[in-house]
């Protein structure tokens, strides 16, 4: 993979002397990494993307149970926002196949533990992102639907797609839900595999990403959008589909962090 060095426009961001420039196509080369590692990985990495499939399926049936089946979607979409640090794990099991060393299931468990305090603070972050996220999907869903709405998906799908404030509800959901994506995304692209790798602060990391993002802005965007295809087929296809898509997302950040930020 070709790499230039940090230019000179760039150099007034934070930390940008740690960050490298990467082609447009380098998520492609990250994904084919992170398919190798999660092939090497085996049940390690499989089992840890299973506990996320269980997960979900446990709210999206207590949610159906609390009739309150219309804060599926934004809860779907907002998973993209604390992904980075539920991938923690995923981080783990690719520094271990880097280093030689066998990786586990305990052990990707346990992966937040080399640094907790930072891991902490930014999956909290994180979540509170997702938490501000849903209470404005509810406040929408009061705003732009009058009438009750059944409980079951079919009524839902039907209010939204066919009337008027179903539309609006959708518009805004979608442009909300972009602008508060893009600022996880942004914050947390190399934020949670950096926290892992290196004894650092969360501020410290955070303003990394943020600059690797910048820096390489028409890759970050490929890569972003790589992400949301991956948590969309592992989600379209019952969640079962996480076992697989969101082991291969989690080990190609790792790369994706490998290939952004220099070494110490």
């Amino acid at each position: 993979m070709s790499e230039s060095e940090a230019s000179a426009p760039g150099a007034a961001r934070p930390f940008a002397d740690r960050v490298r420039s990467v082609p447009t196509a380098a998520p492609f080369d990250w994904l084919a990494a992170g398919w190798r590692d999660f092939r090497a990985a085996g049940w390690a990495s499989f089992g840890y993307g299973l506990i996320f499939v269980v997960v979900g399926l446990a709210l999206a049936a207590a949610l159906f149970a609390a009739d309150m089946i219309y804060l599926f979607f934004p809860l779907a979409s907002g998973f993209v926002l604390i992904a980075p640090a539920l991938a923690i794990g995923f981080y783990v099991i690719s520094r271990d196949l880097e280093q030689g060393i066998r990786p586990s299931l305990g052990r990707a468990l346990r992966g937040w533990l080399g640094n907790a305090g930072p891991l902490f603070y930014a999956g909290l972050a994180l979540l509170l992102l997702l938490l501000l996220w849903l209470r404005l999907a509810q406040l929408l869903f009061a705003l732009c639907f009058e009438d009750a709405v059944g409980p079951d998906p079919q009524a839902l799908l039907a209010a939204t797609l066919l009337t008027p404030g179903g539309l609006t509800f959708l518009v805004l959901s979608v442009a909300i839900g972009a602008v508060m994506a893009a600022l996880a995304f942004a914050g947390a692209a190399v934020a949670l595999p950096l926290l892992l790798d290196r004894q650092a602060g969360m501020v410290e990391a955070v303003a990394t990403s943020w600059t690797a993002v910048a820096m390489n802005l028409p890759a970050m965007i490929v890569w972003a959008a790589i992400i949301v295809v991956l948590c969309v087929v592992g989600m379209a296809a019952g969640f079962v589909a996480l076992a697989v898509t969101l082991p291969l997302a989690g080990h190609a950040t790792w790369h994706a962090y490998r290939a952004t930020v220099r070494p110490p």
